[in-house]
């Protein structure tokens, strides 16, 4: 199996986990393609070191989703992007090296943070449009003219 670094992927993990999973350090996830895997019918991974391991080794919690090229690459963008709230989806609020299992992190929970995510791209890219015709707002400063000046 080979790996390499995905920019883009990268870029477009940081993002979903922006708008949905503020617990996320982004610094601290890393996202790669992976090619000639052996395993059937999965599509991404997240991967970690336990907390022990941690400990020993001094560092802290990272988190790498490794994305299966033969299988992801395929997809349509929406799919691509309940891939990635799905992986997100494993990272506990805790950030601590741990994984939320497939109870929580399940069709239907992945299906209820990609609308929030489509409603939050929307409003982005309506707010974005809007300023455009809107000129900036400048303060204006009453002179100060009092009773007795």
């Amino acid at each position: 199996m080979k790996y390499e670094y995905a920019p883009d992927l990268q870029e477009k993990t940081e993002k979903i986990a922006k708008a949905l999973f503020p617990h996320v350090r982004v610094s601290y996830i890393k996202c790669f393609r992976s090619y000639e895997t052996s395993s059937r019918g999965t599509i991404a991974r997240c991967h970690t070191i336990g907390k022990l391991m941690q400990l020993a080794i001094g560092v802290a919690p990272y988190y790498a989703i490794e994305f299966i090229v033969e299988r992801f690459e395929k997809m349509s963008d929406k799919d691509k992007k309940k891939v990635i709230i799905h992986e997100l989806m494993h990272i506990p609020k805790a950030f601590g090296g741990g994984f939320i299992h497939h109870d929580k992190v399940n069709e239907k929970n992945v299906n209820v943070m990609y609308e929030k995510y489509c409603a939050i791209e929307k409003h982005e890219l309506l707010n974005e449009g809007y300023e455009k015709y809107v000129s900036p707002r400048v303060e204006v400063k009453p002179e100060r003219k009092g009773w007795f000046s």
